[in-house]
């Protein structure tokens, strides 16, 4: 970076490679290539490397090639070609980048397509991976980038297009833009709607088991059954909007894969159990919740199903009053507080949420040999989550995104010589 000063005497990096390493993000930034467009030598990122999953972060590089492959992930900063552009420092973080698996791309959508401008997706905040709930079935297909790469710009997108409702059923905020609810009447007429969106090209399939204020009617058991055997019927899994101790049971007795949300009324531990045992796995949307006043009894939930071993994934339920997609550090908190810690936090929103229900292309993890989709970050992530709102640079399929954000210039203090051993993830959270 331009803002990192010289420190020639760190043992890390080498004075030839901290200067192109500081200047890296200066030269490249001028050259505003934010649509998109990889180096065709490759790339080296250095600072501290978090591969993903249960590795541990150590100082090093990630070099990728002009395919956008991870050609090395090394701690070695000797022999590297003198042409290679070369992007971070003793300071930066070299991570996976993050998949949110629950946004709502449709709420702001029409008004940003009618003024011709362009979606809003995160990719310069760090998210390359994002799965979009209950839209508008025409809206979700022109967005999903299947197995193809996506446009430039994009991160991936899987969408799971209208949420299925009862007739008259209450409709959350968040499902109320035009034709994003379609409503059952019958077993018959399930599986018949979820053939066809899965002909259409639907990621997944979004029940909406919510009765709302109003105690409106919710899709009874029978049908969620039909909408669960259809889908899997059709190699498509199901993810339910259930906040309720019954609409949780209901949507666990039916065999659906996922829950969008962290439940809101207290679960009891039987219940709680039950969810651990069916290997079903929970979105975590807690920043949204304590943002309208009741995310206190869903936090609890949350520190019980991580205590179960229940898999969270992170989710920021973003689109939710024009809020646009972006990694949020409030939410990688709340993840953390849950028990998993700050690195445990990381590890959901990155390989866990990879995995999540529709998704295709991440994995989460930085591994030799495979596309790069990383995030290289001005400082630890482990010590101040608020770096994700200032990402230096974006690396994925092939492309490279220089977040607009990242300030040119930063007062830092010279790093210090590197310890025998890097922070465990309970330090990191001190």
């Amino acid at each position: 970076m331009t803002s990192q000063p010289p420190d020639r005497r760190d043992p890390r990096l080498p004075a030839g490679l901290a200067a192109r390493a500081r200047n890296g993000l200066g030269l490249f930034r001028p050259r505003r290539l934010r649509s998109g467009t990889g180096p065709s030598r490759g790339v080296a990122f250095v600072g501290t490397v978090w591969a993903g999953g249960d590795t541990e972060p150590r100082f090093g590089l990630v070099v990728v090639d002009g395919a956008g492959r991870i050609a090395d992930i090394r701690a070695e900063r000797s022999g590297l070609p003198s042409d290679l552009l070369v992007l971070g420092g003793v300071n930066h973080w070299v991570v996976p980048g993050v998949v949110d698996t629950h946004l709502h791309l449709s709420q702001p959508a029409a008004t940003q397509q009618q003024a011709g401008t362009p979606l809003a997706t995160g990719l310069e905040t760090g998210l390359v991976g994002i799965r979009d709930l209950a839209s508008p079935l025409n809206l979700a297909l022109r967005w999903r980038t299947g197995h193809q790469p996506p446009p430039p710009g994009w991160p991936v997108v899987a969408v799971g297009g209208p949420v299925l409702l009862a007739p008259g059923g209450h409709q959350a905020g968040c499902w109320q833009a035009p034709e994003a609810a379609e409503y059952l009447n019958s077993p018959a007429q399930a599986r018949w709607v979820v053939q066809r969106l899965a002909a259409d090209g639907a990621d997944l399939i979004m029940l909406g088991l919510d009765a709302g204020p109003a105690a409106g009617p919710v899709l009874p058991p029978a049908v969620v059954r039909a909408v669960v055997a259809a889908a899997h019927d059709t190699g498509l899994p199901t993810v339910a909007h259930a906040l309720t101790v019954e609409l949780v049971g209901r949507a666990l007795d039916a065999g659906v894969d996922e829950l969008s949300h962290v439940p809101t009324e207290r679960l009891p531990a039987p219940l709680v159990e039950r969810i651990a045992a069916s290997g079903m796995k929970v979105t975590s949307t807690l920043q949204a919740f304590f943002s309208q006043g009741f995310g206190r009894d869903a936090a609890a939930n949350a520190a019980d199903l991580v205590a179960a071993g229940v898999p969270l994934l992170y989710g920021t339920c973003s689109g939710r009053s024009a809020t646009a997609p972006a990694v949020d550090p409030r939410e990688l908190d709340r993840l953390a507080n849950t028990g998993l810690g700050r690195l445990g936090a990381l590890r959901a929103a990155t390989e866990s949420s990879a995995g999540a229900a529709g998704m295709r292309r991440r994995t989460g993890r930085l591994t030799v040999g495979e596309p790069a989709a990383l995030v290289l970050l001005p400082a630890s992530p482990l010590v101040e989550p608020g770096v994700w709102r200032t990402p230096g640079a974006v690396f994925a399929d092939g492309r490279l995104t220089v977040s607009p954000n990242e300030p040119t210039r930063r007062a830092v203090r010279p790093a210090p010589a590197e310890p025998a051993t890097m922070p465990t993830a309970d330090q990191g959270n001190r």
